[in-house]
């Protein structure tokens, strides 16, 4: 029997034989009862051929996938039969020369996508006319092309990656479009938004990178919202800089617009998983406004002529300090050929004293060093302490309020042009897109602990 047609696609073992024995077959409509005497009413799925053969998996009323084991279920009853075609339509996006022109570039990621069962893998959907059969609304802001750079994971993103991409940004910008959007996935957005803050200076047009936390066959997907958001940011926001769009609340009142050099993914599951870091969001977007809460950014300028600078050098890394860390780490990255070390150090930047001879060893053979603050919010400020005035001597180079992983990015970027000290020192503490501000805001850093009287209380009347 060819897999096409095996009625029971990708079971296989004891799964496979209790399905057998209840005479149900996939995408059949069944009424399944647990040994517990619950009731699950769905559609059976597709299993994927790389997960146990222990499970059996219902599409839900609701949407949900739950996985039920086989030997809880004490009865399947089929009351229906549908094979589901899971492709997303494909339409012809149509053109309208009065709105602004958008280019989607996707790296990757899940921010319009179907499922392939056979795997368990999300397809994206990534031509204008499956984005405009999945998201019909893009046609009314903008007139949408697409460009697929590469599909990776984002945790596959590297140096190749960015150059090409930062290239296609340049490319894209000269052929005069109003907007790009970057889809990309959202484990490492903050690095990549980072380096792009570096390599694409003094942009003309608003470059928006977007992603979701929640693929397309979801209830709770906050895929297609994240791409009107981001598209409406592309080709109407007055923000020319390289920013992330993502849900702002954990709601789908408006979502955020963050500066891609003081951003960072906060939380593995959250739609809010994005935060500003150390400052506050450029503007909320909303499907029919913007609000810029930011008093400062670059503004959209079609004159202005942008700067393409896609140097790296990957032979950097960041070490996270922990108490006890030993000096024979910071001795094999010098053994290995690395050229550049972020500390993201404890406090106001500080590391325990038996890396100090290490550290020097490391900056004497050319390794350059900076100091970055594993707190997150906050500033290196390496003179208060005798531990931060010895690292100071030894050569470790404070980088204030730089974000560890903003910093990594800079560093590679800045070692692509330069391996002189000074420079590297200059070129470090040098801004260009706000990854270091003179001082945090007031409301910059704000947690708000649950569990506490006065924030229940808060959440209750505020929070809808």
């Amino acid at each position: 029997m060819t897999q096409e047609k095996d009625p029971l696609k990708g079971y296989r073992g004891l799964a496979r034989s209790r399905l057998e024995q209840w005479g149900v077959r996939v995408w059949s409509d069944v009424r399944l009862v647990n040994s517990a005497g619950s009731v699950f009413e769905g559609v059976i799925l597709p299993r994927s051929e790389t997960f146990d053969d222990l499970h059996v998996v219902l599409k839900l009323r609701n949407g949900y996938n739950v996985g039920v084991h086989v030997d809880r279920v004490s009865s399947i009853e089929e009351v229906g039969y549908k094979e589901a075609v899971y492709k997303i339509p494909e339409k012809e996006f149509p053109v309208r020369p009065n709105l602004p022109r958008v280019t989607l570039l996707g790296t990757g990621g899940t921010i319009a996508s179907r499922l392939d069962y056979r795997t368990g893998a999300v397809i994206p959907a990534f031509t204008p006319g499956e984005l405009y059969g999945a998201v019909p609304e893009l046609a009314d802001i903008c007139n949408l092309t697409t460009r697929k750079l590469f599909g990776v994971f984002s945790e596959n993103m590297s140096k190749d990656q960015y150059v090409a991409l930062a290239e296609a940004i340049g490319q894209e910008i000269a052929d005069g479009v109003d907007g790009l959007v970057i889809g990309h996935g959202t484990d490492t957005m903050g690095h990549t938004a980072a380096i792009l803050s570096f390599m694409v200076q003094q942009s003309p047009v608003p470059i928006v990178m977007v992603g979701s936390q929640r693929s397309s066959d979801r209830p709770s997907s906050d895929a297609a919202l994240n791409l009107i958001h981001a598209v409406r940011a592309a080709a109407y926001g007055d923000i020319a800089e390289v920013q992330i769009c993502m849900f702002g609340p954990t709601s789908d009142r408006y979502g955020l617009l963050h500066r891609g050099t003081r951003c960072r993914k906060m939380h593995s599951s959250y739609r809010s998983t994005f935060r500003t870091v150390g400052d506050i969001p450029l503007a909320t977007v909303s499907r029919d406004d913007f609000t810029y809460i930011h008093g400062e950014h670059l503004p959209r300028d079609r004159s202005r002529k942008v700067l393409i600078d896609s140097a790296y050098d990957d032979r950097t890394t960041i070490l996270y300090y922990y108490p006890g860390m030993s000096p024979d780490l910071v001795d094999a990255l010098v053994e290995k050929g690395y050229h550049g070390i972020v500390i993201a150090g404890t406090g106001l930047g500080h590391v325990n004293k038996p890396l100090y001879p290490a550290l020097k060893k490391a900056i004497q053979s050319g390794v350059h060093v900076v100091m970055a603050v594993q707190t997150l919010w906050g500033y290196a400020q390496m003179y208060v302490y005798d531990t931060g005035r010895d690292l100071l001597d030894i050569g470790v180079v404070p980088l204030d309020n730089m974000l560890p992983e903003t910093a990594l990015m800079k560093l590679s970027w800045v070692l692509g042009h330069t391996r002189d000290h000074a420079e590297v020192t200059r070129m470090m503490r040098r801004v260009i897109s706000h990854e270091i501000t003179p001082r945090e805001p007031h409301n910059g850093y704000l947690i708000l602990q649950g569990g506490l009287p006065e924030v229940e209380e808060f959440i209750t009347s505020h929070w809808k």
